[in-house]
């Protein structure tokens, strides 16, 4: 037991996470979360989207947390399609969220920034507000979508001012998150928690290399992650061109496991820079074969672009690389620094030809890609692993919910009302 935030003379206490831009338990994060409070004896519930392949179940309850799951269509055809997407994701939310009945603390993970609005509602009803804070929303948009500070970047500022405020305690990834909480968000420090990404130990653990998944060639890359406008396979791609043409290297395959709503654009790009032969793109595959690319790899690749949101963000790719013992070409980001260290090599800031050069330096020293994978293992297995971040989100908790008496589920709300069941 790492911890116990409920009262031992009562009920359990309850918490109600809210997620809108993944399923849970695909949302690694968010499900780690889940399950270090059912261990410390919280009754836990989530109110997410479905998922298209997996997560489909409306109601379900998995390793005693129970999720409550609502269809959402994602955005399309500009900001029209977002009013669309996050009215609708806001109205299930709270039709699922009075189902749920009172809870001791609302956990509102981003983006969007708009959970705090249910979350109000819910701290009406006496509950406590915990932000999860998985994104900087506005630099996510300035990052995204490349139309500089205008109306709607206005917008979101101040649909995050309104979050910050509302927000009991703050959940930031990093401390460079943490900072924006301070600063921006006007948070007191002692309201800040730092509770860090960290891949499931139990998911990712080495398996034998299987040579034929690097199609007849010496070497395999690797690129994990999603694939949207601000991810930068782009960038990897053109990396790849170069150490192709530029640096007569075609003693590698290279694979790239994920799925976003760049995904065709890079398959395209990958066609126009003659890269087809040598990369392949898998979309999303079972853990299992996930597993078997990241033991095999050589050199696996960060090339996340230096914007406003990648330089203080830190990527989960990059962590799971670490956890598998795999080197890391990054740009040089300042976050990426913070959780890789020497693990990885960094490039200067977008510079495609230097990107290119590092990887055929790894490819040539064997010995370099060890220790570079051990030093990523001992990183994430210490200073970074998950039972450290279980012990900021439990005193995060702690904070939150205070000497108060748990809820009653039979317990009217404020407004004199039973929730509907």
């Amino acid at each position: 037991m790492l911890g116990d935030t409920t009262r031992s003379d009562g009920p359990a206490r309850r918490a109600l996470i809210l997620v809108e831009n993944l399923s849970v338990p695909f949302d690694r994060r968010v499900w780690q979360e889940c399950t270090t409070l059912r261990d410390a004896g919280w009754e836990v519930h989530v109110i997410c989207p479905r998922g298209e392949k997996r997560d489909t179940e409306p109601e379900a309850v998995i390793d005693g947390v129970r999720i409550h799951r609502y269809p959402l269509r994602a955005a399309t055809g500009g900001p029209a399609g977002y009013l669309r997407e996050y009215g609708s994701a806001l109205w299930h939310t709270i039709r699922l969220a009075r189902r749920v009945g009172p809870v001791d603390v609302v956990h509102a993970c981003n983006p969007p920034d708009l959970l705090f609005l249910p979350a109000l509602w819910l701290k009406r009803q006496g509950a406590r507000f915990v932000f999860d804070q998985h994104d900087l929303v506005p630099e996510l948009y300035l990052s995204r979508f490349d139309r500089g500070e205008d109306l709607l970047y206005r917008g979101v500022c101040a649909l995050e001012r309104m979050t910050y405020r509302a927000a009991d305690i703050v959940l930031a990834t990093n401390e460079s998150y943490r900072d924006v909480a301070l600063r921006r968000g006007g948070k007191r420090p002692e309201d800040v928690f730092v509770v860090r990404s960290a891949p499931d130990i139990d998911r990712f653990h080495p398996v034998p290399a299987e040579p034929e998944l690097k199609r007849g060639k010496p070497h395999l890359l690797c690129y994990l992650g999603v694939m949207g406008p601000q991810d930068g396979v782009d960038y990897a791609l053109r990396a790849l061109a170069k150490l192709r043409d530029e640096l007569g290297r075609t003693d590698w395959h290279a694979v790239f496991v994920g799925a976003g709503d760049a995904f065709d654009a890079m398959v395209e790009l990958s066609r126009r820079l003659g890269l087809s032969e040598q990369v392949q793109f898998t979309g999303r595959i079972p853990d299992a074969d996930l597993v078997r690319y990241l033991s095999t790899a050589d050199v696996c690749l960060s090339p996340d672009p230096c914007n406003p949101l990648n330089d203080v963000s830190t990527m989960n790719k990059v962590l799971e690389y670490m956890v598998m013992g795999r080197p890391i070409v990054s740009f040089d980001l300042r976050e990426a620094r913070v959780s890789a260290g020497d693990a990885a090599v960094y490039a200067s800031a977008d510079d495609e030809a230097e990107f290119a050069g590092l990887i055929a330096r790894l490819l040539d020293d064997p010995e370099e890609r060890a220790r570079m994978g051990k030093i990523g293992r001992e990183r994430i297995s210490g200073q970074l692993s998950w039972r450290h971040s279980q012990q900021s989100l439990l005193a995060a908790y702690t904070a939150a919910a205070g000497d108060r008496t748990p809820v009653s589920v039979n317990r009217p709300v404020r407004s004199g009302r039973r929730p509907r069941r």
